[in-house]
C-alpha cells in the first residue's frame, strides 16, 4: 500500500509542486522506490499512464509516440513498452498491443514523475461555492464538503466527522420522555450534537433532571469530553458519605451519559459518480465496491492507516491486503479544529485518477474546513 505524504502543514498546493517525497508503505520504514528508470523509459511510461487516465483503455504504442514526442518510431516504443512490462510497470490485458499501468506504475508515477499545480481561482470559488459553514450545525457542514468534493472530482467524497470524546464540552441537557426514560443531548464547543437514550430505576421530575444538568454545566465546562468522562469517574468513586442522594445520583447519571458509545461518523457522497467510471462496470468490483460504502468499516480502516502522517496523501491499497478496493486510489488530509481534534477528507476513486488535479482540490477543502472550524471553535471557547 502507498502512502505518498505530499506537504508539510503550512505549504500551499503552489509550495509542493512537484516536489518529490519518498514512498511510505505502512508496517514498514518510508524508502524510496529501488528501481530508477532511464529518462526515456520515464517518458514512455508518463505517455502510457497519461493516456489510461484520459481512456481507461489500453494504450498502444502509436498513441505514446505521439505523446512522447521523443521523436523516435512504434518499434522502439514496443521495445520499451516490452521491458516495462517485464520489469512489472504494465499488462497487456488482452491480445491487443495496448498496454495498461499497473499499481507499481501508478505509484512510480505518484513518486517520481507527478507534477502539482496551484488551485485554479475558477475551482477554488467552486469549492467555496459547494462548503457552507456558519450557517448550519457541524455535521451537515462536514456533509456539504464532502458533497463538493465529490461535485469537483466526478467521484466519492468522504468525510469522517472528529471523534466526539476528543471535543469540548459546552452544555448538556437531560429531557424527560417518560417515567423510566430519559434523553441526553450533548453539545461540544464546535457545535457537535449528540444525543443518546438512557434508561433509569425511578421516576424523576423535570426540575430535578435541570437541577442535575446545571451542576454539570459547571463543573464540566471547558474539560474535553474524555476529560469531563474521567472526572465524573473519580468523583463516583470517591467516599459516597461525601454526597447526598441528589448528587450521587447526578454523578451516577453523568457517568452513564458521558459513556463513550459515540461510533466514528462517515459522510461518503457521490457513490453514484464513482460507480459510472468504466473500472466498475463489471458487477463483481461493483458489488465490492457497494459494500465497502454500506459497512463504512473498512473505508474508515483505511483513513486510519492512511492519516499517520500530516499533509496530503495519496493511498493505492494493495489488492492482497484491501481485496474490497479493486483499482482504486484514495486521496486524504486531515483537518483540525485548533484544538488538535482532527477528522479527515478523501476523494475515492479509480486508480487511474487525474492525481494532479485531484490533489490541489483535497488540500484546499481541509485548510477550508479547518478555517472555519478553528475560527468557530475560538469563539465558541470565549464563551465557555
Amino acid at each position: 500500500m502507498l502512502f505518498s505524504p505530499w506537504q508539510k502543514r503550512g505549504e500551499s498546493a503552489k509550495d509542493f509542486q512537484g516536489r518529490a517525497t519518498g514512498l511510505s508503505f505502512f508496517g514498514r520504514e518510508k524508502r524510496v522506490m529501488a528501481e530508477e528508470l532511464s529518462t526515456r523509459y520515464r517518458q514512455i511510461l508518463k505517455a502510457i499512464i497519461a493516456g489510461h487516465i484520459e481512456t481507461a483503455e489500453p494504450v498502444g504504442s502509436g498513441t505514446v509516440s505521439r505523446r512522447s514526442r521523443l521523436g523516435i518510431s512504434s518499434a522502439t516504443v514496443r521495445n520499451v513498452m516490452a521491458q516495462l512490462e517485464e520489469m512489472g510497470y504494465l499488462v497487456s490485458p488482452h491480445a491487443s498491443a495496448g498496454r495498461v499501468p499497473t499499481r507499481k506504475a501508478y505509484r512510480y508515477y505518484v513518486e517520481s514523475l507527478l507534477k502539482l499545480g496551484p488551485l485554479s481561482v475558477e475551482r477554488r470559488q467552486a469549492i467555496e461555492k459547494r462548503y457552507r459553514h456558519g450557517v448550519l450545525p457541524v455535521e451537515y457542514e462536514l456533509q456539504s464538503a464532502g458533497r463538493a468534493l465529490s461535485d469537483i472530482s466526478r467521484y466519492a467524497g468522504i468525510v469522517v466527522v472528529p471523534r466526539f470524546s476528543s471535543t469540548i464540552f459546552r452544555h448538556l441537557e437531560f429531557v424527560r420522555l417518560n417515567d423510566r426514560r430519559l434523553l441526553v443531548v450533548l453539545v461540544s464547543a464546535s457545535g457537535m450534537v449528540h444525543k443518546k437514550p438512557i434508561d433509569i430505576d425511578e421516576p424523576v421530575k423535570q426540575s430535578q433532571l435541570d437541577q442535575a444538568a446545571n451542576y454539570l454545566n459547571r463543573t464540566l465546562s471547558g474539560l474535553s469530553i474524555k476529560d469531563a468522562r474521567e472526572r465524573i469517574a473519580r468523583e463516583v468513586g470517591r467516599e459516597k458519605a461525601l454526597y447526598d442522594e441528589l448528587s450521587r445520583w447526578t454523578l451516577q447519571l453523568s457517568r452513564e451519559a458521558l459513556e463513550d458509545q459515540f461510533l466514528d461518523q462517515v459522510f461518503i457522497e457521490g457513490t453514484s459518480q464513482i460507480l459510472e467510471q468504466p473500472e466498475f462496470a463489471d458487477l463483481s468490483r461493483m458489488k465490492k465496491l457497494l459494500r465497502v460504502f454500506d459497512q463504512k468499516s473498512l473505508l474508515l480502516e483505511l483513513l486510519e492507516k492512511s492519516q499517520k502522517d500530516d499533509g496530503v496523501q495519496i493511498c493505492i491499497p494493495e489488492e492482497k491486503e484491501f481485496p474490497d478496493f479493486p483499482g482504486c486510489g484514495l486521496i486524504t488530509a486531515r483537518y483540525t479544529n485548533g484544538q488538535g481534534v482532527a477528522g479527515s477528507i478523501g476523494i475515492l476513486g479509480p486508480m487511474r485518477m487525474p492525481y494532479s488535479s485531484v490533489v490541489p482540490v483535497v488540500d484546499y477543502m481541509a485548510r477550508l474546513i479547518s478555517g472555519a472550524m478553528t475560527s468557530e471553535s475560538i469563539q465558541e471557547m470565549k464563551k465557555l
